[in-house]
């Protein structure tokens, strides 16, 4: 990476480990998990960088209309979102493996002062880096690999001034709502009590328009789920046989949500780090949730973290919203 490249890249950002070296963290997350009565395993081990390819396919997909959706309105608001911005903002995207949705606020931000992003995938971030240094070489450029829902500080050069966050693709709705509230709320202790904080969310609709979306034709969905067995494989000391877990997605009205899980086509027991972890037959792993939340729900979802909707912007068709939050009067 070039010496001029105004970056900062944490520790974290190291190269993953050799084929078939353990990752006691991976380990110890995929264990917590599987080991529960209730089988899961967090979504943020998902993006690898096979992963991170699949899921880029996805967003490609006619049946995925969030990334689309949120893109074209993302589009028609950026002149809104920063005619309400502060001169000089930095933005701080969280879950910024690609710098796509961020270049649309950026490009029409007044004099925006640094772009700061935040994500796991340490090879995606680096590649992003390198890419904007190339392509905006007078931006300052930060990143930071980590999950973002842990505690984390801004360079002190960023914090200094106004800054607007940003939090796209819906990711928002992959939290249980306490984890939501908390994340929303660590979120401005980062960002500033200053701070504006723009979320997209995937709005409350039809089935039958959301179940495609999670389970495509082409199958790519369905590989990006079984790609985590095989990072498990490979991470996890795991030995797992993908092809014996079929790909499976509930909408589950009560909790507003679609499910994606791995369902055990046959009683089997797997190894995972030197431990034993029996499945029945039909027995899933619940590897993702995707809340779809009404604007009120959002709201008072927002509100119990000290935030407030200062303005709302929906697709025509009211499958998507883009909500400017900023702090909440005391």
């Amino acid at each position: 990476m070039s010496p001029s490249l105004p970056t900062r890249l944490l520790a974290a950002e190291r190269p993953p480990p050799a084929a078939g070296a353990l990752r006691p963290e991976v380990a110890a997350l995929a264990l917590e998990g599987l080991l529960a009565p209730r089988k899961t395993v967090p979504p943020i081990l998902f993006y690898d960088a096979e992963g991170c390819r699949l899921f880029a396919r996805i967003t490609e997909l006619p049946e995925y209309y969030p990334t689309r959706t949120e893109r074209a309105l993302l589009t028609a608001s950026a002149g809104a979102v920063a005619a309400r911005t502060p001169v000089g903002a930095a933005l701080v995207e969280y879950g910024a493996s690609d710098e796509g949705k961020a270049l649309l606020l950026l490009d029409a931000l007044r004099d925006p002062r640094a772009y700061v992003a935040i994500d796991t995938a340490a090879e995606a971030l680096a590649a992003m880096a390198a890419r904007l240094a190339r392509s905006r070489p007078a931006l300052a450029v930060h990143v930071i690999a980590t999950d973002f829902l842990r505690p984390l500080a801004l360079p002190p050069a960023v914090a200094a001034g106004p800054v607007l966050g940003f939090f796209p693709g819906s990711t928002i709705g992959n939290l249980e709502p306490p984890v939501a509230v908390r994340f929303l709320a660590e979120a401005a202790a980062t960002l500033g009590t200053a701070a504006q904080f723009l979320v997209g969310i995937d709005l409350r609709k039809d089935p039958a328009i959301l179940l495609p979306a999670y389970d495509d034709r082409e199958g790519v969905t369905a590989a990006f789920n079984r790609n985590l067995l095989r990072r498990l494989n490979r991470d996890a000391a795991a030995t797992f046989d993908p092809g014996s877990f079929a790909h499976r997605v509930v909408w589950n009205d009560a909790e507003s949500r679609i499910e994606m899980h791995l369902e055990s086509r046959h009683a089997q027991t797997v190894q995972v780090a030197g431990r034993p972890v029996r499945f029945a037959r039909h027995e899933t792993i619940h590897t993702e949730n995707s809340y779809k939340h009404t604007p009120e729900g959002f709201a008072a979802l927002a509100g119990a973290a000290g935030w407030a909707v200062r303005e709302k912007w929906c697709d025509a068709q009211g499958w998507f919203a883009l909500c400017l939050l900023a702090r909440a009067a005391p």
